[in-house]
């Protein structure tokens, strides 16, 4: 059988893994993943089954990681078998999943086996198209129009006092010393407004062609629904082609909404991260870069008032945000959750405050802004930010410093 793409990680390692995957009893599986190996293409899908199963035998956490890497293993090789029937589409909807929820060991193999498959895909949809592999087009379809708003309309959506208390003061031309002297060590925000005019996605995100073109056949996690306090919220995982027509036809407020949020897609997208930069600022006071993260979703996501342990600059790319800041210093004052999966984020529901329950926090003062398309905020470490978007809204998150476990920002 033809292999279509090299995974010298896996020829490396198989028999090892297959072994503790036997003595964790997987016997089953390590004769399917033979069968699979000669060809078989109902035996590569039974051994990819078995592996799902066990990775949701209980919560995340206590899945054993042999079983994770398992997983990536029978995707390689389902995935070899969808390109064998000329099924690149489904080939990388696989090697995503393995991506996604397979463990380490055999990444390098899952990404090398994406580039080279999403290279025939794009080639077979040229072919159909009558354009070259990789052909973009001059007059792209904008995902977000320019436009005015409206402080009166805006006021009506937003929580309550919003834009008249204390505004985050705005810098251009911010040096990094500047930025580590007058912010950084203070711990104070400050959105920085010409750091990014450089950035490729400045641009090419805000065509929904590219975006399709780069991205749109590759599987992604979403959550949907209001936020992740509300009940009825969920996660899916869909083609990033469906996300992005769900963000473009979302816009009234009985809609469902669908969030890209807190994923490292740069991790599984590199063209997407070839578009983006570093900020200098991510190497203040010595410290790594800890996340990347996207934030990419419909006008009207809401991410509720809650603080994150590090450093974090959120680039607005494409679309505005609002965003509300609280100093560490308020932390009874903002009732936060008394459970340990929660205990970062705020019982307070800024857009229905309850002053009875709640009683210290409508006469609390706070910073807040609208963050512009092409801006970046500094949000200090243990800082509250409850933050909206204003339309459709493409973000990115950089966290470094801290060791301190992660939790949800922006």
């Amino acid at each position: 059988m033809e292999t279509y793409f090299p995974t010298p990680i896996l020829d490396e390692e198989s028999s090892g893994l297959l072994k503790m995957i036997s003595e964790h009893g997987g016997y089953a599986y390590v004769s399917m993943l033979a069968q699979a190996a000669a060809g078989d293409t109902r035996a590569a899908e039974a051994a990819r089954e078995m592996a799902w199963e066990q990775l949701h035998s209980g919560p995340w956490h206590s899945v054993l990681p042999v079983w994770r890497d398992a997983f990536s293993m029978a995707c390689l090789h389902v995935a070899r078998h969808h390109c064998r029937d000329g099924e690149f589409k489904e080939a990388l909807r696989v090697l995503d999943m393995g991506v996604i929820m397979g463990g380490p060991l055999l990444r390098k193999d899952l990404d090398s086996a994406i580039e080279t498959v999403s290279f025939r895909a794009r080639i077979r949809e040229g072919e159909k198209n009558g354009e070259p592999a990789g052909a973009s087009s001059e007059n792209g379809r904008r995902l977000v129009s320019e436009e005015e708003f409206d402080k009166a309309e805006l006021l009506r959506i937003l929580p309550n006092r919003s834009l008249s208390c204390k505004i985050v003061v705005k810098r251009s031309g911010l040096s990094l010393e500047g930025f580590l002297r007058e912010y950084f060590l203070s711990g104070s925000p400050v959105i920085i407004t010409d750091c990014m005019a450089h950035w490729p996605a400045r641009t090419k995100w805000n065509d929904i062609d590219y975006l399709k073109r780069v991205a749109g056949d590759r599987t992604v996690p979403v959550e949907v629904g209001k936020n992740y306090l509300c009940p009825e919220w969920k996660q899916e995982l869909i083609p990033f082609s469906q996300f992005l027509e769900r963000i473009r036809l979302t816009g009234n407020s009985s809609d469902v909404l669908t969030y890209l949020a807190q994923h490292p897609l740069f991790d599984q997208i590199n063209e997407l991260r070839k578009d983006i930069c570093i900020p200098d600022y991510c190497f203040a006071g010595g410290g790594e870069l800890r996340s990347l993260n996207a934030w990419f979703g419909p006008v009207g996501t809401v991410t509720p008032l809650h603080h994150d342990p590090h450093h974090n600059i959120l680039a607005q790319v494409v679309g505005k945000k609002y965003i509300r800041l609280y100093p560490a210093s308020l932390l009874e004052e903002l009732y936060p959750y008394t459970e340990t999966m929660l205990c970062n984020s705020s019982q307070v529901d800024l857009d229905h405050i309850d002053d009875s329950q709640f009683p210290k926090v409508s006469d609390l003062d706070f910073f807040d802004c609208i963050l512009n398309e092409g801006e970046m905020i500094y949000i200090p470490p243990k800082w509250w930010h409850y933050v909206r978007s204003l339309s459709i809204s493409l973000s990115v998150s950089f966290w470094w410093g801290s060791d301190a476990g992660g939790s949800t920002s922006s």
